[in-house]
């Protein structure tokens, strides 16, 4: 029997994380779920993924240092092999604020995790699926938001520029890796109800927007998670560079 191939999503304790690793499941993928803090919630995951008939692998790791990314890696290669797809989802937002009342420790760490930590953690899948490294190929799925292309001003422009730099950092990849085997593609959100409001200082944030939504409603994590897997997949083998909007018309 040929084995499942194998997803590592970051930040895959809650929110689109995690709903994305219970539909890869459901897809055939055996996945490996990565957190920073929750290992509860992670282990919670990682039991609906068995439940659905794949292996889960449950690995900590703060993808903003880069010694811990590294294990983080060893233990897959070591454990379970041939990385078949990366989803760098994994990111933070902080309290709505201008950027003038913003302290730089705050900057740092924002781009720390949301940008270097993304690269960092994409050059390991490079370097293990690309066919210039001996890899057989794989896919890559970064996590953007519309943020990125709103500005997100008066709330958080930091996070939106950290987005961006997601949104750059797909293109250029997704050229640079084409002959490869890898294809790079990303995903961005609109308004989404997931726990991350709680993180800005507004749990309510998602419905109390609606109005500005062409929808009318928030979006949930499963209709995120589905553009995901579905840029995984062999459905999507002509597919790379791509940035698609799951933002209800914003």
């Amino acid at each position: 029997m040929t084995p499942a191939p194998v997803l590592l999503i970051t930040g895959a304790s809650r929110g689109i994380g995690a709903a994305t690793a219970r539909l890869a499941a459901q897809r055939g993928w055996d996945v490996v779920i990565n957190y920073a803090r929750d290992a509860a919630a992670a282990q919670a995951v990682a039991a609906e993924v068995r439940a659905a008939g794949q292996r889960a692998l449950v690995l900590q790791a703060d993808v903003a240092h880069e010694d811990q990314v590294l294990a983080m890696y060893a233990r897959i290669d070591a454990e379970w092999g041939r990385l078949g797809g990366l989803v760098n989802n994994a990111g933070i937002v902080d309290r709505q604020a201008r950027l003038d009342e913003m302290g730089s420790a705050r900057l740092q760490r924002m781009m720390a995790v949301n940008v270097v930590g993304a690269l960092v953690v994409a050059r390991e899948a490079v370097r293990r699926m690309s066919t210039r490294h001996g890899g057989a190929g794989g896919a890559i799925v970064n996590v953007s938001s519309a943020a990125a292309r709103l500005g997100s001003p008066a709330m958080y422009v930091d996070y939106a520029a950290s987005k961006g730099a997601i949104d750059t950092f797909t293109h250029g990849l997704a050229i640079e890796l084409a002959a490869e085997g890898v294809r790079v593609n990303a995903v961005r959100p609109g308004i989404t109800d997931t726990d991350i409001h709680a993180d800005s200082g507004d749990a309510e944030r998602a419905f109390k927007l609606a109005g500005i939504i062409p929808m009318q409603r928030p979006g949930r994590a499963d209709e995120v998670a589905a553009a995901i897997v579905w840029l995984l997949s062999a459905e999507a083998s002509y597919t790379t560079g791509a940035i698609v909007d799951v933002a209800g018309g914003r």
